[in-house]
């Protein structure tokens, strides 16, 4: 095995197979035909003694032994790369970074700082996603995620860029046509706006004498991210629980109320910056990003 020495040009085209998804799109990358490319991944196949990737006309899938190997696959090579380039004296960071994110997000954390890390870093391209689902790094060809809520087991690295207090607010005008809640219960008795997507909460628990209230939450508006979700409450439609650094500047200009604010203490949501693999060959561009979100782009 260790003279073979087509094991690591065979790594190279699994990857590529991962990051393509096709045989056809990484024969046309190398020059090798459709057969040969296949003919690669059934021999890692067979090498490891598994199923690497499940075929189908239409997509291929990489399965749980597929998806671990992958990870290992993207270290070595990165290892490689990144021996390569220490030794040559190569060391700045260049290549696109495809980062997908929550509006929120990239509206009041990413873009602002944006220009700090380009300055840094000239070669760098970036490619921002913006959505509030869930994506799949490796079927959206993405490199970072950046995602809200508790970290669930996964194959996924994770990496904290702090918490943000949820808060309830509405717009002042809302407010003087349908009166202002005081208790957790007067909420189900007012418009709530809420989001649109699979994993959204079925219901906002409250703390209220001591106790916790959880308020069933039918919204009468949804949006699928949180920063349609302001939008729809600074124009007066509803009452919303939003991350408070999404509407800092709106509390201080009076364009949102806080209500029943000791019911949400406590009430915190983490954000985290996610990618697939490990951290010991992460490529430089990657890493430097890393650093800067977690320096200059918290929530704290």
């Amino acid at each position: 095995m260790l003279g073979d020495p087509n094991r690591l040009r065979d790594l190279e085209i699994f990857s590529l197979v991962c990051s393509e998804g096709s045989f056809a799109a990484v024969a046309r990358a190398t020059g090798l035909s459709p057969s040969a490319v296949s003919k690669t991944i059934s021999r890692l196949e067979d090498r490891i003694g598994g199923r690497l990737v499940l075929r189908t006309t239409r997509a291929l899938t990489l399965t749980q032994e597929g998806e671990t190997f992958l990870a290992r696959t993207r270290d070595i090579l990165g290892s490689i790369d990144a021996a390569e380039k220490e030794v040559r004296g190569d060391r700045v960071a260049e290549g696109e970074v495809r980062i997908t994110t929550s509006a929120s997000y990239a509206t009041h954390i990413l873009y602002p700082v944006l220009d700090r890390l380009l300055a840094r870093h000239p070669r760098l391209r970036i490619v921002c996603s913006v959505t509030d689902q869930v994506v799949d790094l490796m079927g959206e060809r993405a490199d970072l995620a950046i995602r809200a809520g508790e970290m669930p087991s996964s194959s996924l690295v994770a990496r904290s860029l702090g918490r943000s207090e949820r808060v309830i607010v509405a717009a002042p005008g809302y407010l003087e046509r349908r009166g202002t809640p005081i208790s957790a219960r007067d909420l189900e008795a007012h418009d709530l706006i809420g989001f649109a997507y699979p994993r959204r909460a079925a219901t906002w628990s409250l703390v209220e004498g001591g106790r916790t209230v959880d308020v069933g939450v039918r919204p009468r508006l949804c949006a699928t991210d949180g920063e349609a979700i302001r939008q729809m409450s600074l124009s007066g439609l509803g009452v919303a629980r939003l991350t408070r650094f999404t509407i800092a500047e709106d509390l201080k200009a009076g364009r949102l109320v806080t209500l029943l604010a000791d019911a949400t203490v406590g009430d915190e949501e983490p954000f985290h910056v996610v990618w697939l693999g490990g951290s010991r060959a992460m490529p430089l561009r990657l890493r430097v990003i890393l650093d800067f979100l977690g320096t200059e782009a918290r929530i704290d």
